[in-house]
């Protein structure tokens, strides 16, 4: 069965938009866990845009699911990372200036650097993943530096089925499809966990869902955004039903 990863930023995004202590990201996150989510995600930028320091530490001490952080390769984010061990941490690229990560992680431009920070979460007990586009040459760079899981970055799939019709049978669909499709073949030779997200959201996540071998789905905004009108447990469970639903057929 395919395991539900949900991220909540942007709970946190609109607490920080009035600066004050409401909504709550730890009470979205016991709601997720209710609707029947796997894991909770949480991206801590350099910037601290939404989710902030005490959230990672509470959502560790006070979630009883799989707490996943994004976070970029630097130092300090190092140093939070093995202070919290959460179960998972993602590396990704992040931009001061982007609204969202608006790409994968260029693993094959840097392998010497992320090797040594893989190898210092690892040491920490933290199984260690990588967000990366659906290339080859990220995915071989990904398995040399030592990680545990790739994430599929989903992004450029979304864009095409947004734009061609919501239609998955159109070429440019077709064509995101059989790229992930490869990269996720080469992640799983490679004897990787096999993850994807970015941008899936409740129109598009059944065929990335039917991809073979995807162990994890990432998704926050498209969940938080259907949990302003039907609240975050139901968002959830309806987001569960069409991936548990697709991965049966």
């Amino acid at each position: 069965m395919i395991k539900l990863g949900v991220n909540i930023d942007h709970v946190a995004t609109i607490r920080q938009a009035r600066q004050t202590y409401e909504p709550d990201p730890v009470w979205a996150a016991v709601e997720a866990q209710l609707g029947g989510a796997d894991g909770i995600t949480v991206h801590l930028r350099e910037d601290r845009r939404h989710i902030q320091d005490k959230d990672v530490r509470r959502l560790r001490e006070l979630t009883h699911i799989k707490l996943n952080l994004e976070m970029a390769a630097t130092e300090e984010m190092i140093a939070i990372a093995c202070a919290t061990k959460p179960e998972m941490a993602m590396l990704v690229p992040e931009g001061r200036h982007e609204i969202t990560t608006e790409g994968g992680l260029n693993v094959a431009e840097q392998e010497q650097r992320l090797r040594t920070v893989v190898s210092r979460l690892t040491q920490a007990g933290i199984q260690t993943s990588v967000f990366i586009d659906a290339e080859l040459i990220q995915v071989d760079a990904a398995a040399r530096i030592g990680v545990h899981v790739c994430e599929l970055h989903t992004g450029p799939y979304a864009q095409a089925f947004h734009t061609q019709g919501r239609d998955e049978e159109s070429q440019a669909v077709k064509s995101e499809l059989t790229k992930l499709r490869i990269a996720g073949e080469a992640v799983r030779t490679a004897g990787l966990q096999l993850n994807a997200g970015h941008a899936l959201n409740y129109a598009n996540v059944q065929p990335v869902a039917a991809l073979p071998g995807i162990r994890e789905l990432h998704i926050g905004h498209a969940i938080v955004s259907r949990a302003v009108f039907v609240g975050m447990r139901e968002a959830v469970r309806e987001m569960k039903s069409l991936i548990n639903n697709m991965h049966r057929q």
